[in-house]
C-alpha cells in the first residue's frame, strides 16, 4: 500500500517550482521543507507553507525527508546529492547531473555502493509519447533504424540573455536544451558510441555557441543529424511539437521534430505517425500513414510519481546516475568535437 512520501526541494528556481507543483498535485507525495540559498527561497517555503532553510545540511540534520530533488545551478548537483547518499536519502538531480562528467561517476559510484537510488531530472523519459516510441523501435517495428533526424530550433529573446552566464561557455543551447533530446534519442534507439559537431556564434555573438550541427553514430550503427539553434524563428522544438509546456500562448504546432527511418517502416515524432510500404519494401511501391494512439499525461507529474514508487522500493529508476552520465558525456562530446574538429567517442 503507498504511504504519503515526505520531499524536500533544493532550489526554488523555474524547475524546482515545477516539483512543489508536482509534489502538490500528486497523491501519494507532500513537501515538507524547502531549501534555497536566495532569499527567494524563504518567500516559496511561505507559499508552499513548509520549513525554510538557507542551506541542505540544517535540514538533514533537522528533518529527515523520504526524499530530496536538487534543481540547483548544475556544479552544485553532486556536491548535494552526496550528502543526501551518505544520509540514506533517495534523490532526484535535475539535469544535467553534473557540470563534468568525472563528478557524474562520482555519484553513480557513490549511488551504486551505498544502495541509495539517484533518479536524474531527464523528465521527457516519462512522457507518453516517447515511450511509445521507444516502444515501437526497441519491438523492432521498424526493422532495423538506419537514420534519425532531429531538430531543435526555437528563438529566444534578447532579455533571455541579461542573466551573464547563459553568454558565456556552457551557458548555451547545447547543455541546456540538446542535452534532453539527446536523452531521447538515447532512450528511444540505443546508446551512442561517436560524435561529430560544429557550432558557431556568429548570430549572437556572444562567447557561448547560438547554433550547432551533429552527427551521431549509434552502437548499431545507426546515423543521426541534429540541427540546434536558439536564433532560429521556427516550430520544430520538442516543447512547441508535443504542447508539453504549458507556459506557452499557444497551442503545440502539429510539426515533428524526430524522425527515425527503418527498413520496415518510419516514425515522425511527436505526432507518432508512421509510413510503411503496403507491399515489399520498393521505392516504386505505395506507402500507407497510420497514427498510432497515446494518452495525455504531464512528463514532470509521472516523474514525481515514479520517484515516489522508487522510494518505497516498487520499483526501479527509470534513469539512473550512470545512465545519465552517458547522456552527459554525449553532449561534452559535441562541444569538444566542435573545438577540435574532430570524432569523439564515447568511453563510458
Amino acid at each position: 500500500m503507498h504511504k504519503l512520501v515526505d520531499l524536500a526541494v533544493v532550489g526554488t528556481g523555474d524547475m524546482g517550482q515545477r516539483h512543489l507543483e508536482a509534489i502538490a498535485e500528486a497523491p501519494t507525495t507532500q513537501a515538507i521543507a524547502v531549501v534555497d540559498i536566495d532569499p527567494a527561497g524563504a518567500r516559496a517555503a511561505n507559499d508552499w507553507d513548509v520549513p525554510y532553510y538557507a542551506a541542505i545540511e540544517p535540514m538533514l540534520d533537522e528533518i529527515k525527508p523520504d526524499g530530496v530533488i536538487v534543481a540547483t545551478p548544475n556544479a552544485s548537483h553532486v556536491p548535494i546529492a552526496l550528502l543526501c547518499v551518505q544520509s540514506d536519502i533517495p534523490v532526484l538531480v535535475e539535469k544535467p547531473i553534473s557540470d563534468t562528467l568525472d563528478a557524474a561517476l562520482a555519484l553513480a559510484v557513490a549511488s551504486e555502493t551505498a544502495k541509495v537510488p539517484v533518479l536524474v531530472g531527464h523528465h521527457r523519459r516519462h512522457s507518453p509519447i516517447i515511450q511509445r516510441a521507444r516502444e515501437v523501435v526497441q519491438s523492432g517495428e521498424l526493422g532495423d533504424v538506419t537514420t534519425v533526424s532531429a531538430t531543435w530550433t526555437a528563438y529566444k529573446p534578447t532579455n533571455y540573455f541579461e542573466t551573464a552566464w547563459r553568454r558565456e561557455s556552457g551557458g548555451g543551447p547545447i547543455l541546456i536544451n540538446l542535452i534532453h533530446d539527446i536523452d531521447c534519442l538515447r532512450f528511444i534507439v540505443g546508446d551512442i558510441a561517436a560524435v561529430q559537431s560544429m557550432t558557431s556564434h556568429e548570430r549572437r555573438g556572444f562567447e557561448v555557441e547560438d547554433t550547432a550541427a551533429v552527427l551521431l553514430r549509434f552502437h548499431d550503427g545507426a546515423l543521426a543529424t541534429i540541427m540546434l539553434s536558439d536564433s532560429v524563428a521556427a516550430p520544430w522544438s520538442w516543447e512547441l511539437t508535443s504542447g508539453e509546456r504549458t507556459s506557452y500562448d499557444f497551442p503545440q504546432t502539429g510539426q515533428d521534430c524526430y524522425f527515425i527511418g527503418g527498413s520496415k517502416a518510419s516514425l515522425a515524432v511527436p505526432s507518432l505517425q508512421t509510413w510503411r510500404y503496403e507491399e515489399a519494401p520498393n521505392w516504386w511501391n505505395p506507402l500507407s500513414k497510420a497514427s498510432l494512439a497515446v494518452e495525455e499525461a504531464d512528463p514532470i507529474g509521472r516523474q514525481i510519481t515514479h520517484f515516489s514508487d522508487v522510494i518505497q522500493g516498487y520499483t526501479e529508476p527509470m534513469i539512473t546516475a550512470r545512465d545519465a552520465a552517458r547522456t552527459l558525456e554525449a553532449t561534452l562530446a559535441i562541444i569538444e568535437s566542435a573545438a577540435t574538429s574532430r570524432e569523439v567517442r564515447m568511453r563510458v
